[in-house]
């Protein structure tokens, strides 16, 4: 463990959050000079500091909080100098790197003067030689997830976050405002939600669908956080207005070095980056990838070289939108005939089309053994509708086709033919179509639960359509309900009536039995069925004779 040293502004006890970055590690390793004196300011993952102590061999950190000094001591022991303070209370020598790639807003601690932002860089300034790199983050205000959150603005941030400046008008809001603040002339990264890097002049140019802003997308859907509808529109839609550097969570601002690509971005336990070219993009791919138990990250699959082009996505989303049915049945026929059997999942978002033939982009992930074409298709389809509706897009086909009708509707059109239906061996058995669907849709689950899109938290957009839905559903059920009680009133009241007339039936009943019994009882009755019996008789003289001999022999007895 080495000895903490500690400057005025130091802060106990406290703790700043910190996140493992990847991207920004690799970045950080293509531009931090070997072997310079070099300063990390503010707090600062380990994974980062690992990078960069393995290029410099002076490095010094300073943090705020007392006990993440002390912590660092003891993990990096005697090859790190921890200082323990605030920016304004550091005096020493200039150092040939400054890394604060977290930015200026966490180096201040209670007892700091109330610096604002230029003053802070002015301290930087005062503490980087001459021909310094300087790595420099900066938040941004104006970032799409800030306009989208739904929580107000003094819950955004939590203890371990405590900034002392929120609203300052000297902090620059724009790439343009950043470059005029900084004593330097400078490369101006945008960050996508520390996962995705991309140079703010290539960021300007790329349009929806392209590789930039594919990636600058699925950043953002990672990030999770409450946000008032989709990041996805914003971000196609930023796109296509050439501001796309203007939206990201943060920019980062690099001085005295030149980055040799283009792009980085946090793939799995990868690093995959990106230079742009006249034809397309040229891919590297650094890190160990991770696997689950279904799906991996292959890096071999992942082309050296990517055409540039669309996402085949975003031009399903056109179609539909415009309603153009027969342009997507044919390009849905189209897809068909390209996919094959593979190991790779299909993806229309990650599908590269340039008009006339389609491509793989830089997703690798695949499964352990190959997949029939059928499945991948149907993996497809299943994650473009869950995109399509649940970000809300128009479509021309009727709001009750949805599901597996949908998806099955699109197998069709891919030239995929429904399996011969087959009869059912009990009440629960599914129909042949809806199993092959569900193939599709537990790779899509396995797509998205890797790639860390599917999360559990709902924006206010869709909250409120589901509101509205389940509004809508509550009415219809409402009258349901209103219909079956008027249907049980009716045969409550038949059911009253027809007691009411059974019970009179059964007054009637009981009265009758009761005056037959009378009758039965009588002496009339009594000779009128004697009179009946004698009226059977068909012989009286054989009768009267032997009703003679029985009278004859009772005498006789007597």
């Amino acid at each position: 463990m080495s000895e903490v040293q500690v400057v005025r502004g130091e802060m106990q006890p406290w703790t700043d959050h910190t996140t493992p970055r990847p991207a920004l590690a690799a970045l950080l390793t293509d531009v931090v000079p070997a072997n310079r004196r070099t300063l990390i300011l503010g707090p600062h993952a380990p994974q980062l500091i690992e990078s960069v102590l393995a290029h410099s061999a002076d490095v010094a950190i300073l943090v705020r909080s007392v006990a993440d000094a002390q912590q660092l001591g003891e993990d990096f022991g005697p090859c790190l100098q921890v200082i323990a303070g605030a920016l304004d209370g550091l005096q020493t020598e200039p150092y040939d790197v400054i890394i604060a790639s977290d930015g200026l807003d966490r180096v201040l601690g209670y007892d700091s003067s109330d610096l604002s932002w230029s003053a802070r860089l002015a301290a930087v300034s005062a503490l980087a030689a001459p021909d310094a790199v300087v790595v420099l983050g900066l938040e941004n205000e104006f970032s799409l997830l800030n306009l989208l959150d739904s929580r107000p603005a003094d819950e955004r941030h939590g203890d371990d976050e405590w900034r002392p400046l929120h609203d300052d008008p000297t902090r620059p809001v724009s790439v343009d405002q950043l470059k005029s603040a900084l004593p330097w002339a400078s490369e101006v990264y945008a960050d996508f939600g520390s996962r995705t890097f991309v140079r703010a002049d290539v960021a300007a140019t790329a349009g929806p669908g392209e590789l930039p802003t594919r990636l600058a997308g699925a950043a953002l859907e990672s990030v999770d956080a409450p946000l008032l509808s989709p990041a996805a529109e914003g971000v196609d839609t930023a796109a296509r207005a050439g501001l796309l550097p203007a939206i990201p969570t943060a920019w980062l601002a690099i001085v005295g070095a030149q980055p040799p690509h283009d792009l980085y971005t946090q793939t799995a336990d990868t690093v995959l980056t990106a230079t742009q070219t006249l034809t397309g993009w040229d891919t590297t791919i650094t890190g160990d990838p991770n696997s689950t138990s279904v799906l991996a990250f292959d890096p071999s699959v992942v082309p050296s070289t990517i055409a540039s082009g669309v996402s085949v996505e975003s031009v399903l989303f056109r179609l539909a939108s415009a309603e153009d049915v027969p342009a997507f049945r044919k390009l849905a026929a189209d897809l068909g005939e390209w996919v094959t059997t593979s190991r790779v999942i299909v993806r229309w978002d990650d599908v590269i089309y340039d008009g006339d033939s389609f491509a793989y982009g830089v997703s690798g992930w695949v499964a352990e053994d190959s997949i029939e074409k059928e499945d991948l298709l149907a993996a497809a389809w299943a994650r473009f509708h869950d995109r399509l509706i649940g970000q809300h897009r128009r479509h021309p086909w009727p709001p009750w086709m949805l599901g597996d009708d949908l998806v099955s509707a699109w197998l069709g059109m891919s030239g995929v033919e429904a399996p011969e239906p087959t009869q059912a061996t009990s009440p629960d058995t599914l129909p042949a179509t809806t199993e092959q669907v569900a193939r599709g849709k537990e790779l899509a689950a396995a797509l998205d639960a890797v790639l860390e899109t599917s999360t559990t938290t709902v924006d206010v957009r869709t909250a409120l359509t589901e509101a509205e839905e389940a509004k809508q559903e509550l009415f219809e059920l409402k009258g349901h309900v209103y219909g079956l009680e008027r249907t049980l009133g009716f045969r409550n009241k038949a059911m009253k009536t027809r007691e009411n007339r059974i019970r009179e039936l059964r007054g009637q009943l009981q009265r009758l039995t009761t005056a037959h019994e009378r009758i039965r009882g009588s002496r009339t009755y009594a000779v009128s069925r004697v009179i009946f019996h004698a009226a059977q008789v068909r012989k009286p003289k054989v009768v009267a004779r032997k009703l003679a001999r029985k009278i004859d022999r009772r005498i006789r007895k007597r």
